[in-house]
């Protein structure tokens, strides 16, 4: 099934959204894409063709010449933290089905009912200029249905924007006071556009200190691509307006084209740099195309290396 994001027209019922999304994949997927950290080394048996080489004891290699796998005690269910950004810069596109924050709903919804049906313990985390949501990592079909509802909310109370200079968000603060706050390894996921009054090198060091805390990162890029990063609009005078601050500049786009594309090949480049230094996997996340060539590429991906 191909379902383009924006052909998404009722988010009523976003558990029955997930369910709908993850229904075709799921069962494409032979082993879960997402495991739990183990904790002791308990003993090795032989690798056996098909095995994930991960936990191949390479040292135990060099000596043998024959390929053996480390089994852990203690082995326990993945926690994974899911991120959502809901500054008002996600709420762009304006005007349209779907916006950077319904397709971040929409994708940690399908992820939540993955997780459920995997038995692994999942957490939402909300924030724009602070974190203003953050629940525990449970397991349970009734938690799961309290986060579905926290994400209906999301998606419920979405606005035109109102303009407030205090309220602009700070993603470096955020980061790290969620990197505070995850006292066990556990995988991270975030969705974000990565616009934000904090520099960019403040929002690098929020990404490594989730990575020091030895937490599995994944950055889900938000962007509608061919307007952010292509700067593909029509040959006329346009008003852009700052969705956080409600600053405006008129101007041609066709003008600032090459500029602004170089600008923002600059800035995603630098970013993807640096996860790729911090051992972040960085997912392009375009909101102008269809969900299954977005997220089911990442999670297969994901089985395959793991």
């Amino acid at each position: 099934m191909i379902l383009r994001l924006n052909e998404i027209s009722d988010l009523g019922n976003l558990e029955l959204v997930a369910a709908h999304i993850t229904e075709g994949f799921i069962t494409g997927l032979h082993k879960s894409p997402f495991h739990g950290f183990s904790s002791e080394f308990n003993e090795h048996s032989l690798y056996n063709k098909g095995d994930s080489t991960r936990h191949i004891d390479w040292k135990l290699y060099a000596r043998t010449e024959k390929l053996f796998v480390k089994h852990y005690e203690d082995e326990s269910n993945l926690r994974c933290y899911i991120l959502i950004d809901t500054s008002l810069s996600m709420q762009y596109p304006e005007n349209v089905k779907f916006n950077k924050l319904d397709f971040s709903v929409v994708c940690a919804s399908a992820l939540i009912n993955l997780l459920r049906k995997q038995r692994d313990a999942v957490s939402l985390t909300l924030f724009d200029k602070d974190v203003y949501f953050s629940s525990e990592a449970k397991i349970s079909s009734t938690h799961a249905k309290m986060l579905f509802s926290k994400l209906q909310e999301v998606v419920d109370k979405r606005s035109k924007p109102t303009f407030d200079e205090s309220k602009r968000s700070s993603i470096a603060s955020c980061l790290h006071k969620i990197a505070e706050n995850i006292h066990k390894r556990s995988m991270v996921l975030i969705f974000s556009d990565m616009m934000s009054k904090d520099g960019m090198d403040d929002i690098y060091a929020g990404l490594q200190h989730l990575r020091h805390a030895k937490h599995d990162v994944v950055l889900f890029h938000v962007l509608d691509y061919p307007k952010e990063v292509n700067f593909d609009f029509d040959n006329r005078p346009y008003k852009f307006v700052d969705m956080e601050t409600g600053q405006e500049i008129s101007l041609n786009p066709l003008d600032y084209k090459e500029t602004f594309r170089s600008l923002s090949a600059e800035f995603c480049q630098n970013l993807k740099n640096r996860c790729s230094m911090y051992n972040i996997d960085y997912v392009e996340a375009d909101v102008s195309k269809t969900f299954k060539e977005i997220l089911v590429p990442y999670l297969i991906k994901r089985a395959v290396l793991h």
